[in-house]
């Protein structure tokens, strides 16, 4: 699980068939799940709680009904790639931590190990900004993008969202203080209560130099989201806060005008939308027109790309220019709708998206719910990351989809969501708070 995380921060494309836009991040999932076949295959022993019924229908009901509609596809060994990708992000990466993780404890550094990569690019990407050495942005080279180049502008961005919204959970999350507690504390135990809260302000820097507007609101929907769940206002959460509040407004002043034009443009859509926005549109048309033509089924895993042509109006430009961060001047085209449950209803029909969305709705209640019987402490910060992680992703779907070396981090969003949602009591902590209301 370690290695999965560490290897974000090398993108070294693998020369897969059907598989260009994976990384050695990727490789590195798959040996996790083949070490967790045997633990899942092994009897588990007396007195162990099993793991419930609803895995069942978060696991084997959407990786059956993609295995369904790839056979159904025009070109089922086209859809091949298709099916092994939704997979693993979906289906066996989810169940290899759902299994393997059986204490809080390595769930805590499952969570906690997030945070490297997203530090990592985050000091590259905010270099690439103050140096006019990232991607192409309105004529200037300063769109961080980490390690990740021009070609994968949104993986940087996302895996910073992620570090930033597992450090907002672990400062939120935090044990209560009594009343009478002694207010002194160690110069050790006061920078680990700072840890977490100067980490999310610092890895807001990188995330709002990445010019991500979908990013952006995932990021504020979860943190927002989580703040709400945590039910309480501590003097680190205001300074978080105000730290935030501050260093977003210097940096939108600072940026030239460029952050200001991007959070403008938010609201700005429908007005006088850029071709990157008209390009949105039409893939989604296109998407949508796609479904009507084959509601059931859909035009299979890896279909969109085939048949965007046919589907999309003449609105839709032919590629988007990028280029920068030591790449050089590349078109490069619009394969994907960059709206992932567009994406699953055009390729997989209706009963791919009734399964997918459905599964991740189970997950979504579940989070909830255990969040409800856990009082503040350390199961109760992994709760709030565990959630955090998928509403950002849920809310990022509205504006992405899965691609590039950095999907595995949706695969383990979903996999520490499953584990918190799924898994025994006795595995996550909190049966053994007793603190059920």
């Amino acid at each position: 699980m370690a290695a999965v995380t560490l290897l974000l921060a090398v993108p070294v494309p693998l020369p897969l068939p059907g598989a260009a836009a994976t990384g050695v991040a990727d490789l590195a999932s798959l040996f996790l799940v083949l070490c967790c076949v045997p633990l899942l295959l092994r009897p588990r022993p007396a007195g162990a709680e099993r793991l419930s019924p609803r895995v069942l229908l978060v696991v084997a009901v959407p990786a059956v009904a993609c295995a369904v509609v790839t056979v159904a596809a025009g070109d089922p060994l086209a859809a091949v790639p298709g099916f092994a990708r939704h997979l693993q992000v979906f289906v066996l990466i989810p169940l290899a931590l759902l299994v393997a993780l059986r204490a809080p404890g390595p769930a805590r550094w499952a969570a906690a190990l997030l945070l490297l990569p997203a530090v990592v690019q985050g000091t590259v990407g905010t270099i690439q900004y103050l140096t006019g050495t990232g991607a192409s942005y309105m004529g200037e080279d300063i769109r961080a993008v980490g390690t990740y180049g021009p070609q994968n502008v949104m993986g940087m961005a996302g895996v910073v969202a992620a570090g930033m919204v597992v450090a907002v959970a672990f400062a939120l999350g935090g044990p209560p203080r009594a009343p009478d507690a002694r207010r002194t504390r160690t110069p050790r135990a006061l920078t680990r209560s700072l840890a977490a809260p100067l980490c999310a302000v610092a890895l807001l820097v990188p995330l709002v130099v990445s010019f991500s507007r979908g990013a952006w609101i995932a990021t504020a929907v979860a943190c927002a989201a989580m703040l709400l769940l945590a039910g309480r206002l501590s003097r680190r959460v205001l300074l978080l806060l105000a730290c935030g509040s501050v260093l977003a407004v210097g940096l939108a002043a600072a940026g030239s005008g460029q952050v200001a034009d991007r959070l403008t443009s938010i609201v700005r859509v429908t007005d006088t939308p850029d071709q990157s926005v008209i390009d949105r549109y039409a893939l989604w048309d296109a998407a949508l027109t796609m479904w009507r033509e084959e509601p059931w089924t859909g035009v299979g895993p890896r279909g969109f790309a085939d048949h965007r042509d046919a589907a999309a109006s003449v609105a839709l430009s032919s590629g988007s220019d990028t280029g920068g961060a030591g790449w050089e001047f590349e078109r490069q085209q619009l394969l994907s709708p960059h709206n992932m449950y567009l994406l699953v209803l055009a390729e997989q029909g209706l009963l791919g998206a009734t399964a997918t969305f459905g599964a991740w709705a189970v997950l979504l209640v579940g989070c909830l719910r255990r969040l409800r019987i856990v009082p503040p402490g350390p199961s109760r910060r992994l709760g709030l990351a565990a959630t955090g992680l998928l509403l950002w992703q849920l809310v990022n779907f509205l504006y992405a989809d899965i691609g590039g070396p950095t999907t595995v981090v949706t695969g383990l969003a979903f996999g520490l969501a499953a584990w918190w949602a799924l898994a025994p009591e006795s595995a996550t902590g909190v049966g053994d708070t007793g603190a059920r209301r």
